[in-house]
């Protein structure tokens, strides 16, 4: 079945615009208290559209994260008013506003990658060492051998 691409352009166009809208509202526009420094990362439109989940990064710990997402919950029915004048829509989908982790985790990736990678030199280093110290103790070549290590009795 062949893709249609109209749809997926026009869904993609609004996601964006949504992003776009809703962040400058919450840099300015958003006077609640509850409501720290946060930026929406990602906006994902349901199939028909119909309802829209909105990906917000809090810089902070675990309360101000639930201080947020409360106060943005609560702005909710203002910034689908606001959103319907600004984009003259019929419809403006249904808001749902969840806690963006994925920067923690890929900080969280990068320490381990970055970890493993020393380890590795580490370990390179050391093979290198004692691969350099057991060449070091064994005999150079045929002339340090002793004489009858390197002839082979051939009786008959």
């Amino acid at each position: 079945m062949p893709e249609d691409r109209a749809k997926k352009h026009h869904k993609d166009r609004m996601a964006e615009t949504l992003r776009d809208e809703i962040s400058s509202m919450m840099e300015g526009e958003l006077s609640d208290p509850r409501i720290h420094f946060a930026y929406v990362s990602e906006v994902v439109l349901a199939p028909g559209g119909k309802s829209a989940q909105i990906f917000v990064v809090i810089d902070g710990q675990e309360e101000e994260e639930r201080e947020t997402l409360a106060g943005l919950n609560a702005a909710k029915g203002y910034i689908r008013h606001e959103l319907l004048e600004r984009l003259g829509k019929r419809h403006i989908p249904e808001l749902t506003f969840t806690i963006d982790r994925s920067h923690r985790l890929k900080t969280r990736i990068d320490e381990m990658l970055g970890r493993a990678e020393r380890n590795a030199k580490r370990t390179a280093a050391r093979v290198a060492a004692q691969a350099q110290t057991q060449a070091a103790a064994l005999p150079a070549g045929p002339a340090d051998l002793p004489a009858s290590a390197g002839q082979k009795d051939h009786e008959p």
